[in-house]
């Protein structure tokens, strides 16, 4: 687990009364895949075929797969978003600590998503206010039913109390396997979409230990960039 101390983080009697209604049957949920409410989270979005995933970190440091949101709708096509007014949801490594949680968003609940980061802004391109937030609505967002962001959000602001420095996130292009990498074709013609398809690839098949030394360094080290690429 985390040995930093816990992050302070805004709250809302809306935020508060959404928590206090998913909290209990989570915690029995987690419960019964051997996992705690409050452990890291590492959360994986794909926009085909529109699921965004939630894992957990359990008492013996493996991440496990705890559960898949259907994601209401996104905006704009596959492929990364490339500047302010495009409508495109983002693709990439991204952060998010306390202050990117907002309780009092006009959608629900929300979080940013840390959109642009170093490699949006290495590569020139622009946006803001990108988030992950209910009320099914997006304009470049990855829009959820309140139901379910309700539970994302409380996952998010527990691990955020018990000490995570900041939420790790990947928003992939598409859910690959192996066998279907060759018959890919990129889209926009970026490297930036060959290193997802890879780690998409990397995630979706590797060993347990393999997968745990990758989500840990995600959200514990954060991804760089060498040049324009990742790292």
């Amino acid at each position: 687990m985390f040995n930093s101390f816990a992050a302070e983080f805004p709250t809302s009697a809306r935020s508060e009364k959404a928590i206090s209604m998913v909290a209990p049957t989570l915690k029995k949920q987690l419960s019964d895949k051997g996992l705690e409410y409050g452990a890291p989270i590492f959360i994986r979005i794909f926009k085909d075929p529109g699921i965004l995933e939630v894992w957990l970190e359990s008492d013996d440091g493996t991440f496990i797969h705890f559960k898949n949101y259907e994601i209401c709708t996104f905006s704009g096509d596959l492929g990364p978003k490339l500047k302010e007014g495009d409508n495109q949801s983002p693709e990439g490594f991204y952060y998010v600590d306390a202050s990117g949680l907002n309780p009092w968003s006009n959608y629900h609940l929300s979080f940013n998503l840390g959109f642009p980061n170093k490699y949006d802004r290495t590569h020139n391109r622009t946006g803001s206010a990108l988030m992950v937030h209910g009320n099914c609505v997006s304009i470049g967002c990855y829009a959820m039913t309140d139901e379910y962001i309700n539970e994302i959000y409380a996952l998010g602001a527990a691990a955020l109390k018990s000490g995570q420095s900041f939420l790790g996130f990947i928003h992939f292009r598409l859910c690959l396997r192996m066998k279907f990498y060759q018959s890919i074709k990129q889209t926009n013609g970026t490297l930036f979409g060959l290193t997802l398809k890879k780690v998409t690839i990397t995630l979706t098949t590797i060993k347990s230990h393999q997968m745990l030394k990758f989500i840990k360094e995600c959200i514990r080290s954060k991804i760089d960039i060498n040049g324009k690429k990742y790292t």
